[in-house]
């Protein structure tokens, strides 16, 4: 592990054995670690063990669950707290990560708000919690201007920096053709990737078998439209039961795989330019699309899917509701139509976002070096 240098904590989303909060970890570690590479990171994770494995070099803390006095123990190493990435500011989540960082501050320890996503929020007890811990933080980012918005009607009165997901300052690792073999794609076809998700807190209203269908008739147009392999990327361990629910529901099933392996977030972005198009919930899925210059359609089910879409000028539909079958089939058929016409546009803009995930580095480094 790093060491001699000042010592950091890190409090998110970690541990879940969730790919996109593991993608905004992995480009977080890399800005603090660019900066002060003699940095000991204690990450806050729910899964110790899991976080130690794959985020090596960082010294992993239990806190769900955990006695406070064990929480101050840990918070009285800290020379700086960071809260964040990713989308942790929602009723009844909220509360569980700002206790810690409520703690913290009573210490007088500095905690710096790093690309944070929030929204919904409504309940009192979250509102004031969030209200109260970001008004005395030392910096504020998020991750977009939906979660600036919502920060503001809770009552957050001060300076709010709109930046990027830390996912954007990755770098991808080669996915060589082998592995595709090893999960039973062979070449010879054009080969879309698609990303499903459970309802989830996120997601809650989608009506399960209603979407499986839907994404169903997406597979099998994909398939016929361009003679295309389908390849669904499991984002989480939920995904991949979802995944075969939509598959049951193809006609086509037999040009469909699950990828089944154990991949880093790098490496999915490395697998990236495999797919000549790309279709999916997932966000992180999207943006790892984006990143690679591959024509993609959101599929929206959340406020941050359908602002990553705006951002980088992409169409998304309302919804997944089976009377949208007929324009999203539309949409899919005019995306592969217009790809090329619309890739010059769409790179320009992912290099507005990729810049404006700098920009929180740029917040951040002053007072790192300061520690």
């Amino acid at each position: 592990m790093s060491g001699g240098g000042p010592t950091i904590g890190v409090i998110g989303s970690y541990g879940g054995r969730n790919l996109g909060d593991e993608a905004i970890l992995t480009g977080l570690l890399a800005d603090v670690r660019s900066v002060r590479p003699d940095a000991h990171i204690i990450v806050f994770s729910r899964n110790p063990e899991h976080t130690g494995r794959t985020h090596p070099g960082v010294e992993p803390a239990a806190w769900d669950g955990v006695r406070r006095a064990d929480s101050a123990a840990t918070l009285a190493r800290l020379d700086l707290l960071i809260l964040g990435g990713g989308g942790i500011l929602y009723d009844s989540e909220a509360r569980r990560y700002l206790r810690l960082v409520l703690a913290a501050q009573e210490r007088g320890l500095p905690v710096f708000s790093y690309a944070v996503g929030a929204g919904p929020l409504s309940d009192p007890v979250d509102c004031s919690m969030v209200q109260q811990s970001l008004e005395h933080a030392v910096e504020v980012t998020v991750r977009d201007d939906e979660s600036q918005l919502v920060l503001e009607e809770v009552g957050v009165n001060r300076r709010i920096n709109v930046t990027a997901d830390p996912a954007f300052l990755l770098e991808p690792e080669e996915f060589p053709v082998s592995l595709l073999h090893r999960e039973g794609v062979r070449r010879g076809r054009r080969l879309v990737g698609m990303s499903v998700r459970e309802p989830g807190r996120a997601a809650s209203r989608l009506d399960v078998d209603g979407y499986h269908r839907l994404l169903a008739q997406i597979g099998d147009f994909l398939v016929w439209r361009l003679d295309a392999n389908v390849l669904f990327v499991p984002m989480e361990r939920d995904d991949i039961k979802h995944s075969h629910g939509v598959l049951s529901h193809m006609t086509a099933a037999d040009r469909g795989r699950i990828l089944n392996g154990d991949y880093s977030p790098r490496q999915l972005l490395g697998l990236m330019p495999h797919f000549d198009m790309a279709v999916g919930m997932r966000l992180h899925f999207l943006i790892f699309a984006a990143m690679s210059g591959v024509p993609f359609l959101p599929l929206p089910y959340a406020g941050k899917v359908f602002d990553f879409a705006q951002r980088v000028g992409v169409p998304a539909l309302s919804g997944l509701a089976r009377e949208v079958e007929g324009p999203l089939l539309a949409e899919v058929d005019q995306l592969w139509d217009e790809r090329e016409a619309r890739a010059g546009d769409t790179a320009r803009r992912v290099d507005e976002v990729r810049d404006q995930a700098r920009l929180t580095s740029q917040l951040i480094t002053p007072l790192l070096k300061r520690l």
